[in-house]
C-alpha cells in the first residue's frame, strides 16, 4: 500500500451518532484523512466495502448487529488490505488480545486524545500497530493466570477434564476409568479448585484459553 501524497480514505463505524460526529468534527483539521462514509452497524460497513475504497476502519466493539471482534475477522477476510483500529469503551485485557487475533491494527479507548487517534489512524495506514496510552499499560500487565502459569494437572486429572469436555457424565467416566462415581466428583471438584472457576463451563473456558484441551 502507497501512502505517499495521498488521503487516508477512514470509515466509522459506531451505532452512537454523538460518537461520529465527534470524531468527524475531531478530525476536520487534519487534512490527510478522508471520512469517507460512517456507518451504525458491521453489516452497513460490510456492504460498503463491495464497490468502495476504504484504508481503515475505526470500529466499535459493540455494535447492534454483533461484536467488533467477530466483524473484525469478517473485515480482513473480505478486504485483507483495510486496517482495522478497534473503537471502544471496554478496556478488559481480552478483548485487546481478541481483536489483535482477529487481524486489527491496534485498539483505542474512546477517551483517545485527537492527537494520539490521528497518530493511531497514520501507524495503521503505514502497517503499523497502534494503541492508546491506556490500552499500551493494559497490554504490558499480564494477568495473575499468566503470571501463575497453568495449573499442574496429574494424568487421571487430564483424562477427567478432557471427557468432562466432551460432555461425559460422573457415571460415564467412572465406567470407563473403573472408578467409584465419587472418586470422579473428587477430581472435579479438584479441577474446579485449580482453575479457580465455579462450574464446568467456565472450567471448558479456561482450559481452552491455557492450552490444556
Amino acid at each position: 500500500m502507497s501512502y505517499l501524497n495521498s488521503n487516508i480514505r477512514l470509515a466509522i463505524v459506531d451505532d452512537h451518532q454523538i460518537v461520529i460526529e465527534g470524531l468527524k468534527t475531531l478530525l476536520t483539521n487534519h487534512s490527510e484523512i478522508e471520512v469517507v462514509d460512517c456507518f451504525i452497524s458491521g453489516a452497513e460497513f460490510m456492504a460498503f466495502l463491495t464497490g468502495h475504497e476504504v484504508d481503515v476502519v475505526l470500529l466499535d466493539v459493540m455494535l447492534p448487529d454483533g461484536s467488533g471482534i467477530d466483524w473484525c475477522k469478517e473485515i480482513k477476510i473480505k478486504a485483507p488490505n483495510v486496517s482495522v483500529l478497534a473503537l471502544s469503551n471496554h478496556a478488559e485485557r481480552s478483548f485487546v488480545m481478541k481483536m489483535l487475533q482477529n487481524g486489527a491494527s491496534g485498539y483505542l479507548l474512546k477517551n483517545v486524545s485527537v492527537d494520539d487517534l490521528v497518530h493511531a489512524i497514520k501507524a495503521a495506514y503505514k502497517g503499523e500497530i497502534a494503541f492508546s496510552r491506556e490500552v499500551n499499560e493494559i497490554i504490558a500487565k499480564p494477568t495473575l493466570n499468566e503470571l501463575k502459569g497453568p495449573p499442574q494437572l496429574t494424568k487421571r486429572e487430564k483424562q477427567i477434564l478432557s471427557m468432562i469436555a466432551e460432555g461425559k457424565t460422573t457415571a460415564n467416566m467412572a465406567e470407563t476409568l473403573f472408578l467409584s462415581p465419587l472418586t470422579v466428583e473428587t477430581h472435579r471438584r479438584n479441577l474446579l479448585q485449580k482453575f479457580e472457576v465455579k462450574n464446568v463451563a467456565e472450567l471448558i473456558k479456561e482450559a481452552l484459553q491455557q492450552r490444556l484441551l
